[in-house]
């Protein structure tokens, strides 16, 4: 029973959230919305900023099939399915993130709970591409500087999140399904980092030696 009230806490103190906002996610509002009195809700987490905090990491807390797997075998469909868990993810919490950016610069003790997921999800991401280099699906000849690298990932990242967090709202930006764009997304990003050739244009040769060269020095 209590951990099925913390359970019920949670999820209605981030309806209310998403509803209200930081200042009118009161505590009375919460504890009607999950149909226990505020001396329960007290008894579980203390105060309100202690509940909406850990409402909002709980959140941000990155599931099990957003996970990339420990040992590359097939970098594209592998990315293609964790861009799509991150872009679900992302669209479901969408209301909830807005009213959080939007409370951010009056409520700065929130970022570190709310970016808990982002980060770890970034990190596991670097981890990933460092386990494609040291793999060898990483095309040797064609070396990225670091920067290139992080850049590379970071403009992955942001790609899927600006995709589920303005979908809805900036069609003219988003014209193609969203599979098939994650799925150009994932590509686009493998190619970058060399780990998938280039297309070949109808007409034209591969060079058997490679003609880029890094800019790192």
């Amino acid at each position: 029973m209590i951990d099925d009230h913390r359970h019920r806490i949670l999820q209605a103190a981030a309806r209310v959230y998403t509803q209200h906002g930081w200042r009118g996610a009161t505590t009375k509002r919460i504890a009607e919305e999950a149909g226990v009195n505020e001396v329960t809700l007290f008894r579980h987490f203390g105060s309100k900023e202690a509940l909406l905090e850990q409402m909002i990491r709980d959140l941000a807390a990155a599931k099990a099939d957003m996970r990339l797997p420990d040992a590359p075998a097939e970098p594209e469909r592998e990315l293609t399915a964790w861009a799509v868990a991150h872009h679900k993810e992302t669209c479901g919490k969408r209301p909830l993130i807005r009213q959080m950016m939007s409370d951010f610069e009056e409520r700065p003790d929130l970022v570190p709970c709310a970016v808990e997921g982002p980060n770890s999800a970034m990190t596991q991401l670097r981890s990933y591409v460092a386990r494609l280099r040291d793999g060898g699906f990483m095309n040797d000849h064609l070396v990225l500087s670091a920067a290139e690298l992080e850049a590379a990932i970071s403009m992955f990242m942001g790609a899927v999140f600006a995709d589920g967090m303005n979908r809805d709202v900036m069609p003219v930006m988003f014209t193609q399904p969203v599979d098939e764009t994650l799925r150009a997304y994932v590509r686009i990003f493998l190619r970058g980092v060399h780990a998938l050739p280039e297309p070949v244009l109808p007409g034209t040769a591969r060079s058997a030696t490679p003609t880029l060269t890094s800019t790192s020095e």
